[in-house]
């Protein structure tokens, strides 16, 4: 026994581990953004250096109800305690992996009422018989005493009719195994669900990167709502305002019935979007509810009173290249999927190799239950046990062949993460220089509408222009208003989605249960 023991922990000793080891990939990347080679955003525009990216990017707004909303939508928002639970789940399922490598003991007992047919058996053998010609005259044993022969004969006969009897058998007992994992299949399928569950680590760091763009984004776009119903009601006003002086003008003879007709039109156009810059209010209200897990109305009453769109820092960090693979959890993702069918591939390759496991039972065995108590009744039994796997059609070639599919698919799949997160920083970045550009136009063209709208309204007092010009200059300013509050609204949600891109949030969570897998 000590000797069979002490092979087994020299077998544990040696043991090695099958299959291809995993190494950390090593992303390819170009030294810098391509959109950091363009030309620079206009003077005092927003502009990105190489510094590294605010972990709590959304504080460079310094807006503090923005703040308020990404801590509560962290703390409140169902998809990501889903995540959460999920990564629990994985936990659970790498220890479950894990416990293979141990012994394992069960405790068993059972009651069986049973019918041996030994009978029937003996009967086939043809004691029955033997045990008549040992009872004859004459039997062999008479000649050690008398009767002898007849006695045994009854005996034995008697004993058969014992055995044809039902009994009841009582058994309890302990039952171990220990598989010796000889060749890693245990330790690679442990290192797989460890890995799966970085994968589930990463996939709710991704989640919260996601939720926090989102809150930035539905609060810029309520704000951007809010500043176009206001820029409505203040083209409303001005809108009554013409309306009341051509009136005034058409009593006084100096305006047509028609100039009227069209000042009324103009007003009613106005007011006509309004209730679409209300809907889209509502709209972001509620979406702001669902991110934090609330019911709809939850947060009308807190940002009911409009506010401004939150400005744009005056630099934006965008790091490097070199270092997007260990911020973005989509590639850390997909590295810890590229490590577990790294693993699964070992796991596959150690089936074609021997089993050797330890086994080994004791407990008590009567057809009495009184008798259970006595160490007559005790039985054991120990021993190594090996299974070799010699023909299965084909079945563990396949499963490795498809495994090192699956790893090839992951390496492909790594490479693809990497190439999208670059693709992913690079549009943002030119959406947000370009939009930029595009807003500093719209505030010259804006300043210039204003100007000939004033122009126009008061030459039309003194005579010198027409209602036509009025009506016409008064549109070109109400749609540069709306132009340029939609542009204020697109370059702050542009900086969310750059943010996003770049992979920040997630190393910031420490008030909600920051997750992190390296």
């Amino acid at each position: 026994m000590r000797g069979f023991l002490a092979i087994a922990a020299v077998l544990l000793c040696s043991a090695c581990t099958v299959g291809p080891d995993f190494h950390k990939p090593d992303p390819q990347v170009p030294a810098g953004y391509a959109d950091r080679a363009r030309a620079h955003a206009a003077e005092g525009a927003s502009v990105v250096d190489d510094a590294d990216p605010d972990p709590r990017w959304w504080r460079r707004f310094n807006d503090a109800q923005l703040d308020s909303l990404i801590d509560r939508a962290i703390a409140g928002n169902l998809d990501l305690q889903q995540a959460v639970q999920r990564i629990a789940a994985s936990r659970a399922q790498a220890r479950a992996a894990g416990a293979a490598a141990l012994p394992q003991l069960n405790a068993n007992g059972s009651y069986t009422y049973q019918q041996l047919g030994a009978k029937g058996m003996l009967e086939s053998r043809g004691v029955p018989q033997k045990l008549d010609r040992l009872g004859a005259p004459g039997s062999p044993l008479d000649s050690v005493a008398p009767g002898a022969g007849a006695a045994a004969s009854a005996a034995g006969k008697s004993l058969i009719d014992k055995i044809e009897d039902p009994v009841s058998l009582y058994q309890i007992g302990f039952d171990a195994s220990w598989e010796l994992d000889l060749f890693g299949r245990v330790r690679r399928t442990v290192e797989a669900a460890n890995a799966q569950t970085e994968s589930a680590i990463e996939a709710r760091n991704d989640a919260l990167v996601s939720l926090e763009a989102e809150v930035a984004q539905t609060y810029a776009q309520l704000r951007g709502a809010q500043l176009l119903a206001r820029i409505a009601g203040d083209q409303i006003r001005e809108d009554q305002e013409v309306l009341d002086l051509t009136r005034s003008r058409q009593r006084a003879g100096l305006a047509s019935q028609t100039d009227v007709e069209r000042a009324q039109a103009q007003l009613g156009a106005s007011r006509s979007q309004l209730p679409l810059y209300e809907q889209q209010t509502a709209t972001a209200l509620n979406g702001l509810a669902l991110l934090i897990g609330a019911p709809p109305g939850t947060l009308d009453a807190e940002l009911s009173t409009p506010g401004a769109v939150p400005p744009v820092p005056p630099a934006v960090p965008v790091g490097l290249p070199s270092s997007l693979a260990r911020r973005r959890p989509d590639i850390r993702r997909a590295e810890a999927d590229l490590h577990a069918a790294t693993a699964q591939v070992g796991a596959s390759i150690a089936q074609l190799f021997p089993d050797l496991s330890l086994t080994g039972s004791i407990g008590l065995r009567a057809t009495e239950a009184s008798y259970l108590t006595r160490w007559a009744s005790h039985f054991y039994s120990i021993g190594p046990q090996v299974s070799l796997p010699i023909f299965q059609g084909g079945a563990l070639r396949a499963q490795i062949a498809m495994a090192r599919a699956d790893q090839a698919a992951a390496v492909l799949a790594y490479r693809q993460t990497v190439l999208s997160a670059l693709h992913d920083v690079d549009n943002a970045l030119v959406r947000y220089r370009t939009d930029q550009a595009r807003r500093d136009t719209l505030s010259t063209v804006l300043d210039a509408n204003r100007r000939a709208f004033e122009l126009a309204r008061d030459g039309y007092v003194n005579g010198l222009n027409s209602f036509i010009d009025v009506l016409d200059t008064e549109r070109q300013l109400s749609n540069s208003r709306i132009q340029m509050a939609d542009a204020t609204v697109r370059v702050t949600t542009d900086l969310v989605a750059l943010y996003k891109a770049l992979g920040g949030g997630w190393q910031a969570d420490s008030g909600a249960g920051a997750v992190s897998s390296r």
